[in-house]
Parts: structure tokens; C-alpha cells; sequence
């Protein structure tokens, strides 16, 4: 690299940071935003904030209201969005979900990580109305994650861990120890951690390497999910989850199989 170009290198970086910066104020699925809407959260200048702006639309990656001025998401991030989907095969995941959720009675979704949050992609959650980020430490999907993470992903230590309602988790100690409970039992459960009246369990699908590529979660009030049935429920879930191994990831990637070749669905056999 030149010394002229090493020069201009942090300004270049600090620019590709601030417009990743402008994308990520609409993870929250909220109302569309305003030049200064977007410079309050960033702490930026409001010229600043409008350039940023203007050289995303003009991407395709923003697009603007004409009567309002307010900025959302563009047609490059939903193309992107599509591609990821597909290269990633999660729309093979679809059916193997709905499934689920048909033999159990409840919403069935898949999750990966992403720094703080566990992402839903696929499953009943994925709706234009809902938000797909959770909190790591108030859901079995994040436990799961934590759990099982990664090489790379940070551990607990650096979470907020912001109560939600009276059960949720908001001790680091306890938190531990509870993500050593989900290693143990080999499932993590959100008993109205997150949302009051709301029972999930959540297994990793894993790779080869113990790591959970993605966590896999039923959710129903707990009426539904029942001490007396969560073994069944926990039972649904596994099945699913071997067979999304077999369908997202490559022979590579993948856990031997089982030695008696049980707990793999028949659609992801006929994928494999």
C-alpha cells in the first residue's frame, strides 16, 4: 500500500463504518427515519448524517418517501437479503420448520448469531410485522448460541443484560451458571424470560466441531409446552434439528451420523 493510500485508509474505513452504522438504526423494524432521526442516534452532525444518507439511496441500499423525505431499507438490501437466504439453503429449512410446528402445536423457529442478538431466518416468527433480533441472554435461542458458540463470538461476559420481566436472568453469575445448565441438559428453555405467558425450548444444530451453526426453538404458551410433555416437545425438536444439519450443512461440516441412522428427517435424507 502506498503512503498516500495508507493515509486515506482510515477515513475510508471510518466512512464504510458509519454507513453500516445508518443500516443498522433499522433493525428495530420500526417507522421509517429522517435525516435527523438517524444523526440523533449516531451522534452525528446532521449534514454528516444527510451525506450518509443520500450515498445509500443513491446504492439502492435506502430508498426515500417522496411525500415524507423519511428514509427505509432499499432494494439492494432486500436482493442481498434473498441471496444470503438461498446461499445459505435456508429456504430448504422452510418446510422441515413447518413441519414442526404442525406435529407440535407451536411456532417453530431457526436462529443464527449476530453479535448480541440471535437472528430468527426462517420459521413462524418471520413476519413483516416483528423485529427478527432477540436478546441473547432472555431466550433459549441465545442460550443456545451461547452456549454452544462459536469460535470467535464473545462469550457473556460483555452482554447487557436488561430485565424484561421478573424472571429474566440479569446476574452474570447466574447467567454461567445457567448456560452450564443448557450444556449439561443439551436443551435451554425460556420460561417468561423474555415475554410473560410464553414457554420455548431450544436445541443447537450442530457441526462437526460441537459448535451450534444455528439454534432451533418451539414456542407456546405454557399450557402447551407442559412439564409433563417436554420431553416429547425436546424430542420433535432434536429430529428437526438433525435433519437441518443434513440440509445447511455441507458432508464437510456435519456430525457423523448416528450409528442406528435415527433422529434424520426423510426430506433431508433426500436432499443429502
Amino acid at each position: 500500500m502506498s503512503e498516500a493510500a495508507a493515509a486515506r485508509a482510515p477515513g475510508g474505513a471510518q466512512a464504510v463504518q458509519r454507513a453500516l452504522d445508518v443500516l443498522h438504526c433499522f433493525h428495530d423494524n420500526g417507522p421509517d427515519l429522517s435525516a435527523a432521526d438517524l444523526a440523533r442516534r449516531l451522534g452525528l452532525s446532521a449534514s454528516t448524517a444527510h451525506r450518509l444518507a443520500r450515498t445509500l439511496l443513491g446504492a439502492g441500499f435506502l430508498e426515500q418517501d417522496a411525500r415524507t423525505a423519511r428514509y427505509r431499507l432499499g432494494p439492494a438490501v432486500t436482493e442481498l437479503g434473498r441471496l444470503s437466504y438461498h446461499q445459505r439453503g435456508l429456504h430448504l429449512a422452510a418446510p422441515e420448520l413447518a413441519d414442526l410446528a404442525e406435529r407440535t402445536g407451536a411456532t417453530a423457529d431457526l436462529a443464527l448469531r449476530s453479535g448480541p442478538h440471535a437472528v430468527i431466518v426462517a420459521g413462524g416468527s418471520v413476519t413483516p410485522r416483528m423485529g427478527l433480533r432477540r436478546p441473547l441472554h432472555s431466550t433459549a435461542l441465545g442460550k443456545v448460541l451461547l452456549a454452544w458458540a462459536r469460535p470467535g463470538d464473545s462469550g457473556p461476559a460483555g452482554l447487557t443484560l436488561h430485565a424484561f420481566t421478573d424472571r429474566t436472568i440479569v446476574e452474570p453469575a447466574l447467567l454461567a451458571a445457567e448456560l452450564k445448565r443448557v450444556r449439561a441438559d443439551a436443551y435451554a428453555l425460556n420460561d417468561g424470560e423474555s415475554a410473560l405467558g410464553v414457554r420455548t425450548l431450544a436445541v443447537p444444530v450442530l457441526d462437526g466441531a460441537g459448535h451450534a451453526r444455528f439454534a432451533l426453538a418451539v414456542r407456546a404458551t405454557p399450557s402447551v409446552i407442559t412439564a409433563e410433555r417436554t420431553d416429547w416437545f425436546l424430542e420433535q425438536a432434536r429430529s428437526c434439528a438433525h435433519a437441518l444439519e443434513v440440509l445447511l450443512l455441507t458432508p464437510a461440516e456435519r456430525r457423523p451420523p448416528p450409528p442406528d441412522g435415527r433422529g434424520t428427517g426423510s426430506r433431508a435424507l433426500a436432499n443429502s
